[in-house]
């Protein structure tokens, strides 16, 4: 397959690996959540009515009483100690999508040099990492370093296990010295809140007189990519950006089909067991484990929670995946296209509102029609799409994910939302002005006596749909595989809330001027649906058409890159939803358009210099070798008699000739900094830098399919997606 002395060693070393053993794991009884501090162990380790004033702030929102934090601190050191913990760590999500955590010693020395175990509530409640030296947007310079973690008491403290030692872990936000979120959490806590608090107001209005805390939860869909270590490590690419940016497509790719929901390969299904038995431990809900589309691709879901645990849990799980692939001598890939030429990786972030009383705010049943509590909170959902459908596309905006929306796996960048032929059927009954009854959705018989007849749902699903109804939840299908679904929940809360509160305005508008419930429903949801119904689309996202009559006929945005989608963080009207519901204040809002504008630019000019250093150390001599060898090859062929055709000579050299020129040009658009503004700077990454980066590898590949195999310097696609 390949001389390259390189590539026969990663590939020596792949056939001769030991396989990691495989082991049988523990009863899921045993294993569930037995590194979590739950409430279950701290209703056994702590007093009567301690516990009860922890419980009520994590099930009710109530706020937190520090006096009892002394007390919590003892018996969560006391657990973390049985459990061979030495160190404690307050761990935070700042804007990087990834996760930070300083760790502290347990050990406390006293006056006669003694030591002791000692963990305060102080300490528990609340820790100082450096708030400068993390991406702030400007809130914080060099010189004013001070920044706070705050013990987040609804998300539970665990213990993370690896081969150094055990750490106790407490999740926390962390914010500047001045109170500004610098973190990912603390919005996310805010936006929840404020819907709890728009929900709660149109619950009531609806008649309901005991209704619990509504909360958000998610279900988030990882997609992942695994590539043995040993290509990896050859490939400067992987291992910097987590992508290839040059490499010839393979004979077969993904065509066939064959990998989707196949059997799963048995040295993915032990790394998946571990990574599952690690998550189990963990208390986190793993629940669904496949081969995905594409060659080397997979997928892990877990149940829905409550959307601040499910955001931690989510952070937890990408780490896991990572660390664990390392044992396996293997690497996890969780770029959003790391291979061109086939699918992509995507986060669907599973979306729904609810609470102990009322229920799922967004599950139909089995009349829709009449279930006026579902058509409202799905009505408000419409609203908040069409109203801020560029901020729901802002949020997922990365360069990375660049490269997946509008392909075959993802969905387009236009944000539209599919209800499905029921729901849709609804809301049109509505549009006119009278609700008649809801669409059968009828039963599935095959014909075969021996196969049971069942159910069918109440609607197809739509997967060119970027926002999706899926029978009790909505299905945010555009989230990108590697980043935090808190901006994402972040903003689907917050429009909501913005939109429950113009509902709870509409109604007692109507009720004010003698109109009865019912009549003020109607009138409420007609003028939702004839004023935003633009945004409900249940077609092909992916045709001609609909990019035209979606931006020329219904008025919505199509911002294809994440260059034309940032600035929306900039607009007046996203400031002022944000600032108004008490979630981002405009420095906050601000700071994350220069933070993630930032990251793109940087992203891209990482990728660049790759691709110069890649063609110029590697596939230019490779290239200039061969050459070499070929032309001489031919001369002493000519010599003794043999002509053979001289155009591959030809071709190589062009190419060759190509792509020098291509990456002059590109060395050169990666020095220039001269920008008037940021966006001028994020257009010309988008447009100039990766126009660029695209032709260069197209003369690359193409010299990868003519140049000897044996002088090709880096694992080729079919090796890497192939060889397990």
């Amino acid at each position: 397959m390949t001389g390259n002395a390189t590539r026969i060693q990663a590939i020596q070393n792949i056939t001769n690996r030991t396989p990691v053993a495989t082991t049988f794991p523990e009863p899921l009884s045993s294993l569930w959540a037995s590194d979590v501090f739950t409430l279950a162990k701290m209703k056994e380790s702590l007093p009567k009515e301690v516990f009860k004033s922890v419980k009520k702030t994590i099930e009710t929102g109530a706020e937190l009483d520090v006096s009892v934090a002394d007390v919590v601190a003892a018996a969560m050191k006391d657990w973390a100690l049985s459990k061979g913990a030495l160190y404690y760590a307050h761990v935070f999500y700042p804007l990087t999508n990834a996760t930070a955590e300083k760790h502290d010693g347990f050990i406390s020395v006293q006056s006669d040099g003694s030591v002791i175990s000692e963990f305060s509530g102080k300490l528990l409640v609340q820790g100082e990492p450096d708030g400068s030296s993390f991406p702030n947007g400007g809130i914080r310079s060099t010189f004013e370093a001070r920044g706070y973690t705050a013990w987040d008491v609804t998300s539970p403290a665990y213990i993370v296990n690896t081969d150094n030692g055990a750490t106790l872990c407490i999740p926390t936000v962390f914010v500047s010295w001045t109170g500004e979120a610098l973190d990912k959490k603390t919005p996310l806590l805010r936006s929840n809140a404020a819907m709890n608090k728009a929900a709660t107001r149109v619950l009531s209005l609806l008649g309901n007189k005991d209704i619990a805390p509504v909360n958000s939860s998610c279900g988030a869909e990882q997609e992942y990519f695994l590539v043995d270590a040993n290509f990896v490590n050859s490939r400067p690419d992987l291992l910097l950006s987590g992508r290839t940016l040059l490499g010839a497509s393979p004979a077969k790719g993904q065509q066939f089909d064959d990998h989707y929901f196949g059997a799963i390969p048995e040295r993915v299904q032990v790394y998946m067991q571990d990574v599952e038995e690690q998550l189990y431990r963990l208390g986190i809900p793993a629940k669904t484990r496949h081969n995905e589309v594409a060659p080397g691709q997979f997928e892990i879901a877990p149940f829905h929670e409550a959307a601040n645990v499910a955001t931690d849990h989510q952070q937890m799980i990408m780490t896991v995946l990572k660390n664990t692939a390392k044992k396996h001598g293997l690497v996890c890939l969780l770029h959003e296209k790391p291979f061109k030429g086939i699918n992509g990786s995507g986060k669907h972030v599973n979306w729904s509102v609810g609470n102990s009383t009322q229920g799922n705010l967004l599950d139909p049943g089995n009349t829709p029609h009449s279930n006026t509590q579902f058509l409202i909170f799905c009505a408000a959902v419409i609203r908040g799409v069409h109203k801020y459908g560029p901020l729901l596309r802002a949020v997922i905006a990365s360069a990375s994910n660049d490269h997946r929306l509008g392909a075959n796996e993802a969905p387009p960048a236009i944000m539209s939302v599919y209800l499905g032929s029921q729901i849709d059927n609804v809301f049109e009954q509505i549009s006119n002005g009278k609700i008649t009854g809801s669409l059968n959705a009828g039963v599935m018989d095959l014909g075969i006596s021996t196969l049971p007849i069942f159910n069918k749902d109440a609607g197809d699903r739509n997967r060119t749909s970027p926002f999706a109804f899926t029978g009790n939840r909505f299905e945010f299908r555009a989230v990108g595989s590697g980043q935090s679904v808190a901006g994402p929940l972040v903003s689907m809360n917050t429009m909501l809330a913005d939109s429950l509160n113009w509902v709870a305005d509409s109604l007692e508008a109507h009720l004010a001027k003698g109109s009865d419930l019912d009549t003020a429903i109607l009138a409420t949801l007609k003028e939702i649906i004839d004023t935003h119904g633009a945004v409900v689309f249940g077609g092909n996202g992916y045709s001609a058409e609909w990019h035209k009559m979606a931006v020329e006929e219904r008025g919505l945005a199509n911002l294809k890159t994440a260059a034309d989608a940032l600035p929306v963080l900039k607009e007046k009207y996203i400031e002022e939803l944000f600032d108004k519901l008490g979630v981002l204040s405009p420095v906050e809002l601000a700071s994350r358009f220069e933070i993630y504008a930032e990251q793109y630019i940087l992203a891209i000019e990482v990728e660049a210099k790759l691709v110069v250093s890649m063609v110029k150390t590697g596939i230019y001599p490779a290239a200039v070798k061969y050459l070499a060898e070929l032309s001489s090859t031919l001369s002493s062929l000519k010599d003794n008699g043999i002509t053979l055709d001289a155009g591959r000579l030809t071709t190589i050299s062009e190419n060759l000739n190509s792509l020098t020129a291509i990456i002059e040009k590109l060395s050169a658009a990666i020095a220039q900094h001269d920008f008037a503004t940021i966006e001028d700077h994020l257009q010309f990454c988008a447009k100039t830098i990766r126009t660029l980066m695209d032709e260069a590898r197209a003369f690359a590949d193409s010299l990868e399919t003519e140049i000897s195999d044996e002088l090709w310097p880096f694992p080729t696609y079919q090796e890497m997606l192939f060889i397990k």
